[in-house]
């Protein structure tokens, strides 16, 4: 019989791995018709009485040899007994097991070899799976084909195996066939894999549910995947049946059913089957379940923390950069920083983005920009976005716009919003546009306000509140806020309310401040404007701090009164000045009163000016009082510039007279 040439040290071929894993399981082929015993892995050497071992340790015939000597019969006859025997003081525990092993090895091997050479067709099958599980693919060929051709079922099925290896797929596929025929669940499984490689799905269909039927695990998980891939629902029934089976990918694919289903503990379930069999992704996807429905519960953190360092560990750098997030968030931002890097450095682009975020936050431009650098390199376009970004930040408004610009183009919608934004600060309206555009189809928030501040710009009224409501939808804040002046505006009170609710949920300041006037106006949810002024307040809007100063005033609470009073005149606001000169005055402050009436009159405050101007003229400075009651007319109201004049008349009269 000719042979076929050994097989060289290429890399083996999808169906060929796959076909490894399960395709040598043996069968006791001595019964016909029986089910062949599955197995999930590696080769299954039957113990038949007296044959040897049920697994086999592979020793290179060179190394046992140079080991333990020569086995088998020597020149004279003896046989080995002396020759080759072991001294188990001359060699180490670990040598002496690998080398007894070998032994009892080549020992089956022989007897396999005796007995095929005999012509039984059992011993040529289990030789023939020996040599190839070794590789030895040009020796195990003549002894599977006597096998196969006498009969022997996983004979064939390791036939097909060996010639699939060699590239020779259609006579591999006669052998799986002929076996699976028989009733071989592993042939018919690697069939059914060629077969839908080659585009044969109803035929390939047929032969993993064959394999499925026959209780393969790894053919109810090929069955699966081909019904998936064809969105056939009955997908989920035999992942189930592989997860059930002990095969972890089927797991993880069920879990990522169940949960795109919107059945979350379902899929926590199955996530947690296939992380607990070390899979890395059902690992980091549990992971992300946890954390998402922890809260503030710790314990729940703290194990979404394990199966992230658990899946990380396994390989999976992105499950590094979740717990790097993780860890940052708990405040421990210096351990974060270790687990981003070596995410990064394993080509997460997330957590390079993470670390340039953090060397930014610290000053660190040129570390950030390595690492913002190194995501771009990661096929991340938010580290084009985020090096725009740095550059702006640093006054290199260039060089930030080339960076936009990247990004934009590689379809990064922030980064399309703040390209236009650059061409609009320059003047570039017409340029600005189409990016602004861009940014909006692509979801920006941002972009779709900016596009409504831009035809409103125009007096494009209708375009622009189209615009606002697409962002407000959305949640933005400012753009609620422009929806509800409008409506205020039309009379529309209700709609106004709803709309300023909406902006200061969205976190507007202005919109919370506006929700608490009208209430305020309302005179019916005097509780509710008063929470709403406090929101406002709190974000630092000075109007809403100076309103909730004069609320605390009016219950008495002046210590209250003057805390929000200064906050608003420390920040710019004339009026808060001015009522806090007031509050102060009445506690005979006054020296401190005169300061903050200044600087509300410097301002612009009428009032302030005008109680300056009497405080002049009680301290017998004419000349000062004349010089703020003139400033006091100007600045107005008109009943305080009107008061202003009549004092201002009076004091020409007395320097005159």
């Amino acid at each position: 019989m000719r042979l076929i040439g050994k097989n060289g040290p290429g890399a083996r071929s999808a169906a060929a791995t796959e076909a490894d894993t399960d395709a040598w399981a043996q069968s006791p082929e001595s019964r016909p018709g029986a089910l062949p015993a599955q197995r999930t892995g590696g080769l299954a050497e039957r113990r038949a009485a007296g044959s040897g071992p049920d697994s086999l340790v592979h020793v290179p015939a060179r190394q046992f040899a140079s080991a333990v000597g020569p086995y088998g019969e020597c020149a004279d006859g003896s046989g080995g007994a002396q020759g080759g025997a072991l001294d188990p003081e001359g060699l180490d525990t670990t040598s002496f097991e690998t080398a007894l092993a070998a032994r009892e090895q080549a020992a089956l091997e022989a007897r396999h070899r005796r007995a095929a050479e005999e012509g039984d067709p059992d011993a040529a099958s289990r030789l023939g799976t020996l040599l190839l599980r070794r590789g030895e693919l040009e020796d195990a060929e003549p002894y599977l084909r006597a096998a196969a051709a006498a009969g022997v079922r996983a004979a064939s099925n390791n036939l097909g195996v060996l010639l699939h290896q060699q590239g020779h797929r259609a006579e591999a596929a006669q052998w799986w066939r002929q076996a699976a025929v028989a009733g071989s669940a592993p042939a018919a499984h690697a069939l059914g894999l060629q077969l839908r490689d080659q585009g044969e799905e109803e035929a390939a269909e047929y032969w993993l549910h064959f394999a499925a039927d026959h209780g393969h695990p790894l053919g109810a998980y090929a069955l699966g995947d081909l019904m998936e891939h064809r969105r056939d629902v009955r997908a989920e029934r035999w992942f189930k049946v592989s997860a059930d089976a002990g095969h972890r990918e089927a797991a993880y694919r069920l879990a990522r059913m169940r949960e795109a289903a919107g059945d979350k503990d379902t899929a926590e379930t199955w996530y947690r089957t296939a992380a607990a069999r070390s899979h890395a992704r059902a690992a980091l996807r549990l992971g992300v379940l946890l954390e998402e429905r922890a809260g503030s519960d710790q314990a729940l953190l703290d194990e979404a923390a394990r199966w992230y360092r658990q899946s990380a560990q396994n390989g999976e750098p992105r499950a590094a950069c979740a717990l790097g997030f993780l860890l940052r968030d708990s405040g421990d931002v210096a351990t974060a920083a270790e687990w981003w890097r070596e995410a990064a450095e394993a080509g997460d682009g997330n957590a390079a983005n993470a670390l340039g975020a953090l060397h930014a936050s610290r000053g660190e431009a040129k570390e950030a920009e390595h690492w913002y650098r190194t995501a771009l390199d990661a096929g991340d376009h938010n580290g084009a976005f985020n090096l725009g970004l740095l550059c702006a930040g640093t006054g290199r408004e260039q060089q930030a716009e080339q960076w936009y610009r990247r990004a934009a183009y590689a379809g990064h919608r922030e980064a399309c919003n703040a390209l236009a934004v650059v061409l609009l600060q320059r003047g570039d309206e017409s340029g600005a546009e189409p990016w602004f555009s861009k940014a909006a189809e692509a979801g920006s928030v941002d972009g779709a306000f900016n596009l409504g501040v831009l035809h409103a710009g125009r007096g494009e009224h209708q375009q622009a509140q189209e615009w606002y409501a697409r962002a407000a939808a959305e949640g933005h804040g400012e753009a609620a806020l422009q929806l509800a002046v409008a409506q205020e505006q039309r009379g529309n009170l209700a709609g106004a309310l709803e709309r300023y609710r909406q902006a200061a949920a969205g976190g507007s300041a202005e919109g919370a401040f506006r929700l608490a006037s009208v209430l305020d106006r309302r005179g019916d949810a005097d509780a509710d404007a008063e929470h709403w002024y406090a929101v406002a307040a709190d974000a630092g809007h000075r109007r809403a701090q100076v309103r909730m100063g004069v609320r605390a005033a009016d219950r008495g609470a002046l210590e209250i009164a003057e805390s929000w009073y200064r906050r608003a005149a420390e920040a710019g606001s004339r009026s808060a000045a001015f009522n806090l000169g007031l509050l102060l005055a009445r506690q005979d402050s006054e020296a401190e009163a005169m300061l903050w009436y200044t600087r509300a009159a410097d301002a612009g405050h009428g009032r302030a000016a005008l109680r300056l101007a009497l405080l002049a003229l009680r301290r017998g400075e004419p000349v000062q009082a004349e010089n703020w009651c003139r400033r006091a007319a100007d600045y107005g109201p008109a009943e305080v510039a009107e008061r202003a004049g009549r004092l201002l008349g009076a004091l020409h009269a007395e320097l005159s007279a």
